[in-house]
């Protein structure tokens, strides 16, 4: 069986809250090992795009392929309906990193990583232990494992919560800007760790406001406007040579920045 060509295909996809479109029509192909960048204005519908991708927020029309298999089946009407099975699925193959650690409390580091392992893909405890180490020890955190999430400091826990993801193996990683919620000082730890991810040929999309660290993390750049994809290219095309003017002046604001 050949392998699909792309790890996600983004037909035609809008979605609406009540009578106000957020996405208005994305189309985007995202093949293996592409770092893909999105960004542009608070509101434009970034973070919305990653939820409908696992599902968080389901889409009000359009399809997303996941490794060449659309996701939903048509109902009676012609909408597609998504199954809490066939989603569950989708979950496991499409990670994601909030802004928010989302981390619990009660357990440790350690726990925190291995949770979805036992509960989702129930592995044996002495599996999810192993993979669990493994992904921490590739974030630098395995000194930490057996800490609770208030003794560690923001970056730390998104490091974990990067590692959480990880451990689920999925096919491809969405970061809904994740040093966001992060002091200035820790953000720079945050970015090694996604840096280090990308250099592996992860497969990844990732929402910023840091266009520099775009530039260097990105093989692609899209820039939403108004719920639609605005421009798309190469960091130099999208952030250095941007062919459109609403992307122009997008940029222009971002002047302290250097590529």
């Amino acid at each position: 069986m050949t392998a699909a060509p792309f790890v996600l295909q983004i037909q035609a996809l809008h979605k609406r809250f009540g009578k106000q479109p957020v996405l208005r029509g994305i189309d985007l192909d995202v093949a293996p090992g592409d770092r893909i960048a999105i960004v542009g204005a608070s509101g434009s519908g970034k973070s919305t795009l990653l939820r409908c991708l696992n599902f968080m927020e389901t889409p009000s029309s359009g399809r997303v392929l996941l490794q060449g298999k659309p996701v939903g089946t048509p109902g009676p009407e012609g909408a597609l309906r998504y199954g809490q099975v066939e989603l569950s699925e989708v979950r496991k193959r499409v990670g994601m990193v909030f802004q928010q650690f989302n981390l619990f409390p009660h357990m440790t580091v350690l726990q925190n990583v291995m949770e979805g392992l036992l509960t989702v893909k129930r592995e044996p405890s002495d599996a999810a232990r192993a993979r669990a180490l493994r992904e921490l020890t590739q974030v630098g955190l395995a000194e930490k494992a057996d800490a609770y999430p208030l003794h560690l400091s923001g970056g730390q826990q998104q490091r974990v919560a990067i590692a959480r993801a990880l451990a689920m193996e999925p096919a491809v990683l969405l970061l809904d800007e994740p040093t966001s919620s992060l002091d200035p000082e820790l953000v720079g730890e945050v970015l090694g760790t996604i840096l280090q991810l990308a250099s592996q040929g992860r497969t990844m999309l990732l929402v910023t406001h840091e266009l520099g660290f775009a530039y260097h993390f990105a093989t692609k750049v899209v820039f939403l406007a108004d719920g639609l994809l605005h421009e798309c290219g190469t960091p130099d095309e999208v952030l250095k040579h941007p062919k459109k003017e609403r992307t122009q002046r997008f940029i222009e604001r971002f002047t302290a920045f250097h590529f």
